[in-house]
């Protein structure tokens, strides 16, 4: 192909100028770039929240593009038919792109590589999702980690690529392709009603991802450690929904995060564990991606969970009408902000998976239906880490009190009266929004009397050790 043709920039879950191996590799060639995103059918599988989020992610990348006198092209369909009908089009001799890492993406575009070269087009993958490619991180026996601590030991010391600077200049070509408009995907449909309301808390596009991650170095990461796990403060980074979408690469929060420390701030350790833990996830998920989709530990197969989704407790759970505050309160903020703060993700999948004895993947296809910052790495590991099958799992034995543990980390109860309306004269705002948001067919009101407890926390319990000590395994 000749060398001045275009390159397609085939965007994903990429979605920023700044820090993007790929697209600076091809501004670099002095040749014309076509970026271009597909709407696939991985794409529009997605859940509601994440597939609302990502609209909004995807307009804010086709905003930051015009600057460059360069658009964002948007075509819906099979991927490789797309790429070829575009390549066909524009004459374009090269497709770059940037590599991600579940099992259905890589025999995507590994079919998709091997097809575009066989026609004699340039088909290059790069880094920049991930700070340490999972093939490149190793026991001293050539296998994987499946402990957090010494994957972290090993990968603490590494050099991390430094952040690499927004193109200053980009060739276009002398004619664009058509493009699909991106109000008739209608990507947040399936929000209804909730899309306003969980739109209005997002912080959307790399520019507010990089004002974020400013604000919490210079705020936040002094008191990250003790903070992080108060759910009524504004105590993390908040950075998982841009992370989720490539908004900002995880090598511009690692070398913030050294900085920090550097600097001496005593969170900032803390940080860059947290960077790594969602490493850590990929890296399972790359050796082993029975964990989408089965028990990480094969044992756990025989566990008599409960695998009705429809099961009355599991309905009471997903609509944050559990009786039990702490669980409904983070419950409640999922749905009206499309994030929960990580100890509530413990709280609830722990009192899900041990408490309701319901199945660790009711709740993962939930929350993947439900966050704006899902990832599919960081959700799988994180509800078989809390119901005790994952790797590097908590063990059965600790069934956390979801009462002790608003006593521990609310004493004030200010996070449970911000998200739950029932039973208070003058709910907050936020409390109120989640009717709102909540479907209509629920029925749910704010002048309804709050639930007792659907199991309380001290018989949960006990059912839950109950079940774990009869296991045979």
């Amino acid at each position: 192909m000749s060398s001045t043709s275009p390159i397609l920039m085939w965007f994903r879950r990429d979605l920023r100028l700044f820090d993007h191996p790929a697209f600076s590799a091809a501004s670099k060639t002095g040749r014309p770039i076509i970026p271009l995103f597909i709407l696939d059918p991985q794409a529009r599988s997605l859940g509601a929240a994440p597939q609302f989020r990502l609209g909004l992610s995807v307009a804010r990348l086709a905003e930051n593009l015009k600057p460059h006198a360069s658009q964002l092209i948007l075509r819906s369909g099979d991927a490789q038919t797309v790429l070829e009908q575009v390549i066909k089009e524009t004459g374009a001799g090269a497709v770059f792109w940037s590599r991600l890492y579940d099992p259905e993406t890589v025999a995507r575009d590994t079919k998709i590589k091997a097809a575009l070269r066989e026609q004699g087009i340039e088909a290059q993958s790069f880094g920049g999702h991930l700070m340490f490619e999972p093939w490149t991180v190793q026991t001293k026996t050539a296998g994987y980690y499946k402990v957090f601590t010494p994957y972290w030991n090993t990968v603490k010391q590494r050099d991390v690529d430094v952040p690499l600077p927004e193109p200053s200049q980009l060739a276009v070509p002398d004619k664009w392709p058509t493009s699909e408009n991106l109000s008739d995907w209608q990507l947040g449909a399936a929000m209804y009603r909730g899309a306003e309301i969980v739109g209005s808390h997002a912080r959307v596009g790399e520019e507010a991802a990089r004002a974020r991650l400013d604000q919490f170095i210079e705020d936040g990461v002094d008191r990250y450690t003790e903070r992080r796990d108060i759910p009524g403060v504004d105590g993390t980074s908040g950075l998982s929904e841009n992370l989720s979408l490539g908004e900002i690469s995880p090598h511009q929060c690692w070398h913030a995060g050294l900085r920090a420390r550097h600097e001496g701030k005593p969170g900032a350790e803390t940080f860059l564990k947290e960077l790594a833990w969602r490493e850590f996830a990929y890296h399972l998920m790359h050796h082993t991606p029975r964990i989408l989709t089965t028990n990480w530990r094969e044992e756990w197969e025989a566990f008599p969970w409960e695998t009705d989704p429809d099961h009355p407790h599991a309905v009471a759970w997903k609509q944050g009408r559990t009786g039990i505050e702490f669980v409904d309160a983070a419950m409640r903020e999922m749905y009206v902000t499309g994030r929960m703060h990580n100890r509530g993700r413990m709280i609830v999948a722990s009192y899900l998976t041990k408490h309701l004895m319901c199945h660790w993947k009711i709740g993962m296809d939930w929350f993947a239906d439900c966050l704006i910052d899902w990832d599919p790495a960081s959700n799988a590991m994180g509800w078989q880490w809390a119901a005790g099958c994952g790797p590097d799992a908590s063990p059965y034995f600790r069934v956390f009190n979801p009462v002790t543990q608003l006593d521990k980390f609310d004493r004030d109860r200010s996070y449970a009266r911000r998200w739950i309306a029932e039973g208070q004269g003058e709910p907050p705002k936020d409390a109120l929004a989640y009717f709102d948001v909540v479907p209509r067919r629920w029925g749910l009101s704010p002048d309804n009397p709050y639930p007792s407890p659907v199991v309380t926390a001290g018989e949960g319990r006990k059912r839950a050790l109950s079940a774990y000590q009869s296991r045979d395994f």
